[in-house]
């Protein structure tokens, strides 16, 4: 039965992927136009740099496309085709570092996780659109810290708690000592809760628009809700 196009875009990741799975073509554009702009911020910022992200996001999905069958929905679509983009932006990277590729084995676990927010925003924020943006806005910020540490702490960073690497993968992936994965990470770790808290624990400093000083209180105490591991260490 063929389902319409405003019928496909309405539905969930997956359904879309058991449609895409019988060969509906429809069905994963629509997966690529919801998951694609996500994709390349991530692939940003591993590379930094726009062009190797566009490929790494087109390249995903190619992957995604090819090993569709096998996808099994251990793990939601989004984590899986995040971990396709993360190991493809790795390889950019390794070959960059004269580092052997990962193996194609290696881009289609489905087991493996990204970066979650803390379970208290995602059960307080499900379903009201104001909060989703706010979410966003604060990904954003994140993502700016992120993208302002030295390129050693930040690809360490990454690799480690964004992405989910072992110690020893990491290492591996960079082609340096455990050592010096936990010391870079430790110095990023340290440098993020420095910014974040500047950025958040002082009123004047918020980047954040509101209209009254309740939503500055909410807005900050969702933050450090989301950023929380960061602002303790």
């Amino acid at each position: 039965m063929k389902v319409s196009d405003l019928a496909i875009q309405k539905k969930e990741d997956q359904e879309l992927v058991a449609l895409a799975q019988e060969g509906n073509f429809g069905a994963f554009d629509t997966l690529v136009n919801r998951h694609e702009k996500r994709l390349y911020s991530h692939a940003m910022r591993i590379l930094q740099n726009r062009e190797d992200a566009e490929d790494v996001m087109q390249s995903t999905f190619i992957k995604a496309m090819e090993h569709l069958p096998q996808f099994r929905g251990e793990a939601s679509f989004s984590t899986w085709v995040t971990r396709i983009a993360s190991n493809t932006a790795l390889n950019v990277l390794r070959k960059r570092n004269g580092l052997e590729s990962v193996s194609l084995n290696e881009i289609v676990e489905e087991n493996e996780e990204g970066f979650i927010p803390h379970p208290e925003v995602i059960a307080d924020w499900r379903g009201d659109p104001s909060k989703i943006v706010e979410q966003r806005e604060l990904q954003e910020i994140l993502d700016e810290a992120i993208s302002n540490l030295p390129e050693k702490q930040r690809l360490v960073f990454i690799l480690r708690d964004v992405i989910g690497m072992s110690i020893s993968e990491t290492r591996d992936a960079l082609g340096i000592s455990a050592a010096n994965v936990k010391v870079r990470l430790l110095r990023a770790r340290l440098a993020l809760r420095e910014r974040l808290t500047y950025r958040f624990e002082d009123p004047q400093k918020r980047h954040l628009k509101t209209h009254s000083h309740d939503g500055d209180e909410e807005k900050s105490t969702s933050a450090k809700i989301l950023f929380q591991s960061y602002l303790t260490g």
